[in-house]
């Protein structure tokens, strides 16, 4: 592989609201939608032996408007499942859990639907996208969540799960991660268009 865009889904409600968002599909927000066509351009100067992306409408919605024609959806691209903390702001986790940050003390297990997940457990996760990755001859592009791609970040750059604190990645943005002199490196991160 040469190198991987990614590209953070648009702006929805929640993600706008600060409401952690993992399992829930969210559709995009009117700005949501601008900010992925607003990729286009991007897109259009770029060619991908490989595009993945979430099974989100939310991420679909934003390779589409973004001119992404052909791509195939793969499950480990999900955001992180915050159990019992989905569709809570930070504030509010913790009125309950003071000083709670989801990096170093994860989440509670919620219904069935959102059991929850642990950083290792997203960074198999990111570590199974890599390795698909590094099978083709080209480029890459994927098209995920904020938290899910910040830990993937880490995980190409040979960190632990939990140092995608680390890097900070707004919606509707662009990244790029590729080699210098064959390690892996950061191209490009949390670029506006």
């Amino acid at each position: 592989m040469n190198q991987m865009t990614l590209l953070r889904h648009g702006e929805t409600e929640w993600s706008r609201d600060g409401r952690h968002t993992g399992l829930t599909d969210m559709p995009l927000t009117p700005k949501g939608e601008d900010q992925a066509r607003a990729l286009a351009p991007l897109i259009a100067g770029l060619t991908f032996d490989l595009a993945l992306v979430s099974p989100a409408g939310r991420a679909r919605n934003t390779a589409e408007l973004a001119g992404i024609k052909e791509y195939e959806i793969e499950p480990d691209l999900w955001e992180w499942d915050y159990g019992g903390y989905e569709g809570i702001t930070t504030p509010k986790i913790r009125e309950g859990r003071p000083g709670w940050y989801l990096w170093r003390d994860g989440v509670v297990p919620g219904d069935a639907g959102h059991p929850g997940e642990s950083a290792e457990q997203v960074g198999a996760r990111a570590d199974r996208v890599i390795a698909r990755a590094g099978t083709v001859e080209g480029d890459v592009v994927l098209v995920a969540h904020g938290h899910f791609l910040r830990v993937l970040c880490a995980r190409w750059l040979r960190l632990s799960p939990q140092d995608g604190r680390l890097f900070r990645l707004d919606t509707g943005t662009y990244s790029r991660l590729g080699f210098e002199h064959g390690e892996p490196v950061i191209l490009a991160w949390n670029a506006p268009v």
